[in-house]
């Protein structure tokens, strides 16, 4: 045996690679990520999926189910081909998830866009994706009508030179089946969410059908029998987001669950619904916790009818003293940390387990590794694995591992190697019992409101002004 031989084996057997405690999850082959999410929804056919507190417009499970089959056939009597890109710049609504389904079932690929984001960012965006049509409505048609690209709008109002949306649906109703029909496989693309990775711009993140159903099974692992249909989510993260879209939309659908959607944060109307909709599960944000804490509005709501059983936290760090001041308020809600990237599907790490009856990882953990992942923590000098306790930048491998950046090799090849792991460009270590935990990031990124700023696009806009001669930004 060579030399190179020796030192790979020693290298091999030095890797410290740390895998679930818990057994790998099957991951049903050759299925769609809508025939997933929307299977055996007939049998809770009646059942209310999704409600808009606000309007009160709702949607059965019947309702998704005939509406994403409409939408799907329509989009291929447009002419959408199969991986095709279609841009959605919705806040979020009751359609959003029928809308995103809708598209991957007919071959094309979601790409989820900031509502609130300026026109040159869309615009970027549309053209970066290369996307054949727009989703919108009457209130953001004004940032996406000289794109070049056809538009569809939601809603009553009649918008000149746009689809209707309802006329859309209708007119699906009377087409014939003669529309392209493509076979859609599990390795095609069906989302195309825009991140600013690992570091620089915002970049297109390739991601299958396949991707996206594993990281489902992985984090609905413990969900067992008497769960399905009785859990009712908050719909208040951004669907635009992986996270809104497939942590909250697919999983609560998948589960048969309700979702309760709403487009923007107000903290009366965010109580209110807690309450009335007997919400049981709440994804929010660090500084929503503060306000539920803080805010002298929360004395007006009898705290007492709250069926809330869970809150989990990501996208920014939660301070000690703030989970502290939560829980003492909050007695009966457990806070869960997690943590994801746009470039793994979603959730990568998370509490919940069922050997324990669902109790939360350590707290101010980000939780346990999933079933069918494996983790490992690099020195950023050495890029040696380390033992447990070692903070270094976490590692990952598995199935939701994206298939790249879109149309940016150099970049892929920096974040994923050669090996399959993605590294994150965060840092952590996994403890004794099996809990990770973040405490740094390499990259420079800046976290605002859950939302990424690339410091570079800082940059880039603070030199278009003509009285700057340079800029540096930092976090």
């Amino acid at each position: 045996m060579g030399t190179l031989e020796k030192q790979m084996l020693v290298e091999e057997e030095e890797e410290h690679v740390f895998k679930s405690q818990f057994s790998a999850v099957p991951v049903p082959e050759n299925m769609t990520l809508p025939e997933f999410v929307l299977h055996e929804a007939e049998l809770y056919a009646d059942k209310v999926a999704i409600v808009e507190p606000v309007t009160g417009k709702e949607f059965t499970y019947a309702q998704v189910t005939r509406d994403t089959r409409r939408f799907c056939k329509a989009l291929r009597s447009l002419g959408l081909r199969k991986g095709k890109v279609v841009v959605v710049v919705l806040p979020n609504v009751a359609e959003y998830a029928i809308i995103a389904l809708g598209i991957m079932a007919a071959g094309g690929v979601f790409s989820g866009a900031n509502p609130q984001a300026h026109t040159s960012e869309i615009k970027k965006q549309v053209e970066a994706s290369d996307a054949k049509l727009i989703v919108t409505i009457g209130s953001i048609y004004e940032k996406v009508k000289d794109l070049g690209v056809p538009v569809i709008v939601l809603g009553e109002e009649r918008i000149d030179n746009t689809i209707c949306w309802e006329d859309l649906l209708d007119a699906s109703d009377h087409a014939g089946s003669g529309a392209m029909n493509e076979t859609i496989k599990q390795d095609d693309l069906c989302a195309l969410p825009f991140s600013s990775g690992t570091t620089g711009t915002s970049k297109g993140v390739m991601l299958t059908h396949k991707n996206l159903v594993a990281n489902l099974c992985s984090t609905l692992f413990s969900v067992g029998p008497d769960i399905i249909g009785q859990v009712t989510t908050l719909g208040l993260m951004p669907f635009f987001h992986i996270y809104g879209i497939v942590g909250i939309c697919c999983a609560t659908l998948r589960n048969k669950g309700k979702v309760v959607v709403m487009g923007r944060f107000e903290l009366r109307t965010f109580l209110n619904a807690l309450i009335t909709h007997e919400i049981s599960f709440a994804p929010i944000v660090p500084p929503i916790m503060l306000a539920l804490v803080k805010n002298p509005v929360v004395g007006e709501f009898d705290l007492s009818r709250l069926k809330l059983r869970a809150v989990m936290t990501a996208a920014a760090p939660l301070a000690p003293e703030l989970l502290s001041a939560f829980e003492e308020k909050f007695p009966g809600v457990q806070v869960q940390e997690a943590y994801g990237l746009t470039e793994h599907s979603c959730i990568t790490l998370t509490h919940g387990d069922p050997r324990k009856g669902h109790c939360t990882a350590k707290k101010s953990s980000v939780g346990f590794i999933l079933p069918n992942l494996e983790i490992k923590f690099l020195d950023p000098d050495t890029g040696r694995s380390l033992p447990k306790n070692i903070p270094g930048e976490i590692c990952v491998r598995s199935q939701c591992v994206m298939q790249g950046y879109y149309k940016n090799k150099e970049e892929t090849d920096r974040t994923i190697d050669t090996k399959g792991w993605l590294h994150t460009g965060d840092i952590g270590y996994i403890d004794d019992d099996g809990d990770v935990f973040i405490v740094d990031r390499i990259k420079e990124l800046i976290k605002y409101k859950g939302f990424q700023v690339a410091p570079a696009e800082l940059e880039a806009i603070l030199l278009s002004h003509p009285s700057v001669e340079d800029a540096a930004v930092v976090p």
